[in-house]
């Protein structure tokens, strides 16, 4: 009991002389999360002329500092000032500024750091190391630091937060001048993201725009030595294609125009690597997919443009602006590629394998294609059937064709030409001519309107409507023929439509009409014929019974016919017989007469044998020959004699000669 009393007298006699050495600033008590700063008052050295903060045995405010505890001071010789703890949160960093030290080095603004202080909690380390006042390179990380505050100032700055899709861009105000010619500060290593400017600057990093960047993430930056701004990371969308140009690397070659293709900077993603390379500076050949990109666009810019898109039944023909000049030698008059170029020359342009500047002979056939726009130009060429129309509708391209017939007349021709391109032939056409559009404007529509002018002038308008077909095919062979020269195969050219003037409309029509009546009129009356044969049958089926007896009678008749027939043909054949018999025997008395009379002529002259033949007459017939009329016909009484039997003859057979008298004609 004793004891635990003498303890507590004991313990109050401490309190009380604490509190009052206390109260003299004698002690000084230094909590868990505080730091005591010392200055030495008397009896001590005095402090270099360029110098702030004293070493033990200086007179001034001394680098050490007093932790946790009691301290005990003569308060005439030192005082103390007590200050809290720095605390750098989970998300902050502490920019340090020592306003002593080893002067900067000429050209720097940024102290170096050195060995031994212990994140600066050590300041007489700092300063016997040869630490540098100003803004120190060296950051703190989070956490709790005593630290001398006279002799160091820290800013606590929040940590830089990259979000996601961002990129940090990165600008160092301290380090070794840029690379003559270049633009961008060249990358460094080992300076974990610019976290340790420290390392960044004995790297012998440069000042200026950084080529590396910051990906997302948090960085725990010196931002008085690093400025960083935030940027959205390059975001390439699906069925687009980026197109790439660097603002620095090596100069491109005369006459390209199109940097050649560099390995290993992982899609421009890291800059240092496509430099150390060797990239050049400019239009970049290779391209960015669909995806999204961590590039620094101070070194690269990037633009979008739509990907390729083939659609079933086309191909794309490329043209290529890069790669090697296909030569060309002139052997037999025409231009031939050397071997080692391996290329058609054709019409303006070349048509090159793969690797040579000039149209591509391979095409690209359906499909998407991420292609360089800048390097290569693709030209789409349908290779189905493409129709062309000549005619009045509103969504076609061309009018009807305006043409003149042989007759004078002004005629309008709708036309449909459908042609094709084989894939494998595009590229010639392209050269050639350039492309679909181009062929359609500036040879097909000539070609066609030039073929049915020519075909016109040489017809009548109603010929030229006729002969359509004729047309047609002559139209084709010229079409054919023409296109064939630009590797383009002509399946069909069809006239659709002739439109002839009014006025031989109105003829024509009325042709028709009337042609149309007459057919109709030959029908009514092919009607009315089959009336009649329909009434006619009819008729005959009413009188069917009647018609099979007349039937029978005129078998019965053709029989008797027959029979008659028969008994005719013998009678007749009787008589011919007879009759055959009685000519033989007049043939036979008129021979023996002509001979008679002709040996009587010998003997009595002709005159004498009509006398005899007249007396014969007259006998036979009983002649009255006293003249009732008088002839005279001279002093021939043989020729008065004739003429009175004449006219006695005369007489007999109707003919009354009383008051005819003829006379020879008087003799001149």
């Amino acid at each position: 009991m004793d004891a635990m009393v003498s303890f507590l007298i004991y313990v109050i006699v401490a309190i009380i002389v604490i509190a009052l050495l206390a109260s003299a600033r004698m002690i000084v008590i230094i909590g868990g999360r505080q730091v005591g700063i010392v200055e030495r008052k008397l009896f001590g050295a005095r402090l270099p002329s360029d110098r702030v903060v004293a070493l033990p045995g200086q007179i001034g405010i001394q680098a050490r500092i007093l932790g946790p505890g009691l301290h005990l001071f003569f308060p005439f010789l030192f005082m103390v000032r007590v200050d809290s703890l720095v605390t750098i949160g989970v998300d902050q960093v502490g920019i340090v500024e020592s306003i002593d030290g080893r002067p900067l080095d000429p050209g720097e603004i940024f102290g170096r750091g050195v060995a031994g202080h212990n994140h600066f909690q050590d300041a007489e380390s700092f300063l016997k190391s040869e630490g540098q006042k100003g803004i120190q390179t060296e950051t703190l990380p989070p956490g709790l630091y005593r630290i001398n505050s006279y002799l160091f100032k820290v800013t606590v700055m929040d940590a830089i937060t990259i979000p996601a899709g961002s990129i940090g861009i990165v600008n160092s105000a301290a380090g070794q001048p840029l690379d003559p010619g270049r633009l961008y500060a060249k990358s460094v290593p080992g300076h974990n993201n610019f976290q340790d400017g420290e390392a960044f600057l004995e790297q012998n990093g440069q000042k200026g725009p950084q080529l590396d960047i910051l990906r997302p993430g948090r960085y725990r930056v010196n931002l008085r030595m690093f400025d960083v701004k935030i940027s959205p990371a390059i975001d390439v969308a699906s069925g687009k294609v980026g197109i790439v140009t660097a603002n620095d690397g090596e100069e491109l070659p005369e006459n390209e125009l199109i940097a050649k293709t560099i390995q290993g900077h992982g899609m421009f993603q890291n800059a240092a690597a496509f430099l150390t390379n060797g990239g050049q500076r400019g239009p970049q050949l290779d391209v960015l997919t669909p995806g999204k990109f961590y590039i620094n666009p101070l070194m690269f810019s990037v633009q979008t443009s739509d990907a390729l898109t083939v659609n079933q039944g086309q191909v794309a023909v490329i043209i290529s602006n890069v790669g090697k000049q296909p030569a060309v030698t002139v052997s037999s008059g025409e231009l031939q590629a050397e071997t080692d170029a391996a290329a058609d020359f054709n019409a303006e342009k070349y048509v090159v394998t793969e690797g040579y500047r000039g149209i591509q002979r391979s095409v690209l056939g359906p499909g998407n294609f991420y292609l360089n726009l800048l390097a290569y130009r693709p030209i789409i060429i349908n290779t189905t059937n493409t129709t062309i129309d000549w005619d009045d509708a509103a969504d076609t391209k061309f009018d009807s064709l305006n043409v003149n017939s042989k007759d004078g007349f002004a005629l309008k021709v709708g036309v449909k030409v459908v042609i094709r391109i084989l894939p494998d032939q595009s590229p010639y056409l392209v050269s050639r001519i350039g492309s679909i559009e181009n062929l359609i404007t500036n040879v097909i529509h000539p070609l066609i309107d030039s073929s049915f002018r020519n075909q016109a002038s040489t017809a009548s308008a109603m010929q030229f409507l006729q002969d359509r077909h004729e047309q047609q095919d002559q139209a084709q062979k010229r079409a054919i023929n023409e296109l064939s020269k630009y590797h383009v195969e002509v399946l069909s050219v069809l006239i659709s439509n002739i439109v002839l003037p009014p006025e031989l409309m109105e003829t024509q029509t009325n042709k028709v009409l009337a042609l149309q009546r007459q057919s109709m009129f030959d029908e009514q009356r092919n009607s009315e014929q089959k009336r009649i044969a329909m009434e006619k049958t009819r008729a005959e089926a009413d009188k069917q019974a009647t018609l099979v007896a007349a039937q029978i009678d005129v078998q019965v008749a053709e029989q008797i016919k027959q029979k008659t027939i028969a008994i005719a043909q013998g009678e007749g054949e009787r008589i011919r017989l007879e009759g055959q018999g009685e000519a033989d025997k007049i043939l036979s008395i008129g021979k023996n007469t002509a001979q008679a009379y002709e040996l009587t002529k010998q003997a009595v002259t002709a005159e004498g044998l009509v006398s005899i033949e007249l007396m014969k007459l007259i006998s036979e017939n009983q002649i009255k020959i006293t003249p009732e009329i008088m002839i005279n016909s001279g002093e021939n009484n043989q020729g008065a004699l004739v003429q009175a039997v004449l006219a006695r003859l005369l007489k007999n057979n109707g003919i009354n000669l009383t008051e005819t008298v003829i006379r020879e004609p008087e003799q001149k």
